[in-house]
């Protein structure tokens, strides 16, 4: 869809990454971590600098403790940390329940370990909730992971403590590890609380956390990310990473040390800004007949187009909307596994763009889609 917004000159709502400047302070650090010659590999696994700062962030906000040497590994942005830890914790023939709707790498990241993926799918209709005697049935012998994305992509779902804890008694129940992605845990609102599984006791044996500095910071380009596991899962990644990568960009793991020194404020600007922007672009694609699911977190917005277009599928859809209307959005399908059909009829829309772009998209959409909506069907 990116290549598709270039070659048309549409605005891109479809890929999630910001179209303004990440905070001036990084950019100062990175620079000046070339020009002091941080410009060699750093310790496969992670600079100590960005390590410690990594343990104390962890503490603090995701209330984890981690060890710098024994429990953090860095690596090239979240998705390197998910297949790494996925090839390193699953065996071919373990089975990894995802989530659906989810994240387009996580099937692939599992296929690639060997595991097979199996999808469950959350009830839209209810809020993306979890059919808890279904998932129960679900589970089996063969089930050795969880995939658990939250604040989500797509849709904005926050897990509450409550799902956790029930997620949490299953990965017990049956030797299960989870993979928690958080890469979105700071972009929070309407006084939403970011709760890590790894947090709970009963977690702390058996989570990889996965977050990074891509989203929070506005640097999707500089790909450092990390994961948080005990010494033995740990350990394990740390072999993986070494292979596939070696490590992430030195210079810029020293000024990612120094996002993680910015003051409280900034998080509470961004989550600001970001709802504004929610609410600017949610309110125009529910005027011009979206049926929308306002997100509680992540700066995505799931839609259903159903009410404007009930023949196109969501590929022809998203397609038309590049070509027609000047704007671009990712097929809900993209989002479920191959055999299902539940993405069809939606697309997903990202709002971490300029309000100015946002204002544009709005008006392209709003000048074209809204007549269809309200012609007769």
């Amino acid at each position: 869809m990116t290549r598709l917004a270039t070659k048309y000159n549409a605005i891109n709502l479809a890929q999630g990454f910001a179209d303004f400047s990440c905070p001036e302070e990084l950019k100062q650090a990175a620079s000046r971590a070339i020009y002091e010659d941080y410009n060699q590999y750093s310790v496969t696994w992670g600079s100590p600098v960005l390590r410690e700062a990594i343990a104390a962030k962890e503490k603090q906000y995701n209330r984890i403790d981690a060890d710098p040497e024994k429990n953090i590994v860095v690596t090239c942005g979240t998705t390197e940390a998910m297949v790494a830890s996925q090839i390193a914790l699953l065996d071919p023939g373990d089975e990894i329940i995802i989530f659906s709707p989810h994240y387009e790498n996580y099937a692939p990241d599992a296929v690639i370990s060997g595991a097979k993926p199996k999808y469950f799918e959350l009830k839209e209709e209810d809020g993306f909730s979890i059919d808890e005697e279904k998932l129960k049935r679900a589970f089996n012998a063969k089930t050795r992971g969880l995939v658990v994305n939250t604040p989500n992509n797509p849709t904005g779902k926050i897990y509450t403590k409550k799902e956790l804890k029930f997620l949490a008694d299953l990965c017990n129940d049956y030797d299960a590890i989870c993979f928690t992605d958080e890469i979105y845990e700071h972009i929070l609102y309407d006084g939403n609380e970011h709760i890590s599984i790894g947090s709970l006791s009963s977690m702390r044996n058996r989570t990889v956390t996965i977050s990074g500095f891509s989203k929070t910071y506005s640097v999707t380009g500089w790909r450092v990310g990390y994961t948080v596991a005990e010494e033995k899962l740990s350990d394990a990644i740390k072999k993986v990473h070494d292979f596939l990568t070696v490590g992430a960009p030195h210079p810029l793991q020293i000024a990612c040390a120094q996002a993680l020194a910015l003051p409280e404020t900034y998080y509470r600007n961004l989550r600001q800004e970001y709802q504004s922007k929610r609410d600017l672009l949610f309110s125009s694609l529910e005027r011009i007949g979206f049926r929308c699911i306002k997100p509680k977190g992540a700066y995505y917005i799931w839609c259903d187009y159903s009410g404007i277009d009930s023949h196109s599928d969501d590929l022809m859809f998203a397609t038309n909307l590049v070509k027609k209307n000047g704007v671009a959005g990712v097929p809900g399908s993209s989002f479920y596994g191959r055999n299902s059909s539940s993405g069809n009829k939606r697309i997903r829309f990202t709002f971490s763009k300029k309000i100015g772009t946002l204002e544009e998209a709005c008006l392209r959409l709003e000048g074209s889609l809204s007549k269809k909506a309200q012609a007769p069907m």
